[in-house]
């Protein structure tokens, strides 16, 4: 008795099993990771067609300084506008990814990005002629050996890698694409896709050396269905489209009738299919090729989070939508991470720098409106302060019985009055001055705060105070949460 499985029982099996060989099976090939940001050691030009455009472009990869990551230059354009390499940036994922800043885009970014992720480049600046990156073969062979003629150059700052720290996972229920990443000392990436094609199957690719990334996935050229061909060539949308720079996959027998009308529209003399349903008279890098360049696309898409990634990541049908929104994801988490590395160390057993008693000598702030228990950190530029949230607290009565949450806007002014407890700092004289709110900005509340919690305050100077007023960037961490964050100004008034 045989049993049959659907393509998402499928889809369901391979997940379960790439998680687990995430967690339990032991790498048989050791990668070496680069500790050092890198850059290219010259300018090195790359010419061609755009695909959608169809004119000529020339790209040009300069190196740049250390913390600079990657920015692209439309120099064809009045002042040069440069437009930083970011998810937040992304404007379009149709049929390729682009990026924008004001009236600026540069589309098809994903192909030299997947080769700068490859090579362990870190910063470069990108000089670009025109509004699209060039197709060449439809891979990301001829950037790679062009920037590996540049040779790469190490420099002096560690490498910031995004290291994840427990699974992250996004599913398109539309397309039915999924992402996931799971810890991982290394970079590693699989890829499954699944079109319900009689030519191509279901594929699998994967890349468990970044070394091998150059040989293993940059030859992978970029691939269309023939249905889709015919489909863009009437839309006039790909213009540079060319047998040379994609492979082309023929589901169907087609009569020679419609491959000469094919022929005229992409303006050859003739096409033929092969045995293998590949319009073109090409042969295949790999019998997944088109796999392996779906993990191409990918690892040029997730280059946008900004960080190199420390994680193994599994794809299944990706596409450049889905692509970008699991960056997206990744960006934020990136961006919460990064903020918790900077979260205060709370140690109840240490004497605090300022008990409610000391605070109260220097807040104007009495019962119940005295928010905060304790001062452990006081520095020139930053303070940490301590509530304990206890079922007690009178603002509890009305908010809300029988399901009791700190307010907002009470974090928010325990903030303030930790920030006050810093510009007071200033004055030899405190307890005659007072605090008083100025401005909130950028103010975000992100999980509840009930009894039972200790809130840690860290107010940080955004800039140096001046006549009294102090601009902060505010977080109220809750464990291993932020629970509220946002940028205060306040301003210390002497007492008549």
């Amino acid at each position: 008795m045989s049993i049959k499985y659907s393509s998402s029982q499928k889809t369901h099996f391979f997940l379960t099993k790439l998680y687990l060989c995430a967690n339990f099976q032991k790498l048989s090939n050791f990668q070496r990771i680069k500790m050092k940001q890198t850059t290219i050691k010259k300018a090195v030009k790359v010419k061609g067609i755009g695909l959608h455009t169809g004119k000529e472009v020339t790209m040009t990869f300069h190196p740049a300084a250390v913390n600079h990551g990657y920015k692209f230059k439309r120099v064809d354009l009045e002042n040069q506008p440069v437009i930083t390499a970011d998810v937040n940036r992304v404007s379009s994922t149709n049929r390729s990814t682009t990026i924008s800043a004001g009236d600026a885009s540069v589309t098809t970014v994903e192909h030299a990005l997947s080769a700068l992720l490859g090579l362990q480049i870190d910063n470069v600046m990108i000089d670009i002629d025109g509004p699209e990156a060039p197709i060449m073969d439809g891979s990301a062979r001829e950037f790679v050996e062009k920037l590996s003629k540049a040779g790469i150059e190490e420099q002096e700052e560690d490498r910031d890698y995004f290291e994840i720290e427990e699974s992250i996972s996004f599913k398109d229920e539309e397309s039915g694409a999924e992402l996931m990443v799971f810890p991982s000392d290394d970079f590693q990436i699989t890829t499954m896709i699944d079109f319900n094609s009689p030519v191509l199957g279901h594929q699998y690719a994967s890349l468990k050396s970044i070394e091998d990334y150059q040989t293993e996935i940059a030859p992978c050229r970029t691939f269309v269905f023939l249905h889709e061909l015919e489909q863009l060539l009437e839309q006039n949308l790909i213009k540079g489209g060319d047998l040379d720079n994609a492979i082309v996959i023929v589901d169907r027998v087609m009569k020679k009738k419609e491959l000469d009308a094919l022929a005229k529209k992409l303006g050859k003399p003739s096409v033929d299919v092969d045995k293998e349903g590949i319009l073109n008279t090409i042969e295949l890098k790999f019998k997944n090729e088109a796999a392996r360049h779906k993990l191409l696309d990918v690892m040029g898409d997730l280059a946008l989070v900004g960080k190199p990634i420390k994680g193994r990541i599994v794809a299944t049908k990706p596409g450049h939508t889905a692509n970008i929104e699991f960056a997206k994801l990744l960006k934020q988490k990136l961006v919460e991470q990064k903020k918790l590395k900077n979260k205060p160390k709370y140690n109840p057993n240490v004497d605090p720098i300022y008990d409610v008693v000391e605070i109260a000598k220097r807040l104007p702030h009495r019962y119940p409106f005295l928010l905060i228990d304790k001062i452990i950190e006081l520095e020139e530029k930053h303070v940490v302060g301590v509530k304990n949230v206890t079922f007690n607290e009178e603002f509890f009565q009305g908010h809300f019985p029988g399901n009791p949450v700190m307010p907002g806007v009470l974090q928010i002014e325990a903030m303030a009055q930790t920030g006050g407890i810093l510009a007071l700092s200033t004055v030899p004289d405190p307890e005659n001055w007072d605090t008083y709110f100025l401005k909130m900005d950028k103010v975000k509340l992100r999980q509840k705060v009930v009894p039972g919690d200790t809130v840690i305050f860290k107010m940080e100077l955004l800039s140096p105070i001046r006549r009294g007023i102090c601009h902060m960037q505010g977080t109220a961490y809750v464990g291993n949460k932020i629970v509220s964050e946002g940028e205060l100004t306040a301003q210390i008034v002497k007492r008549n």
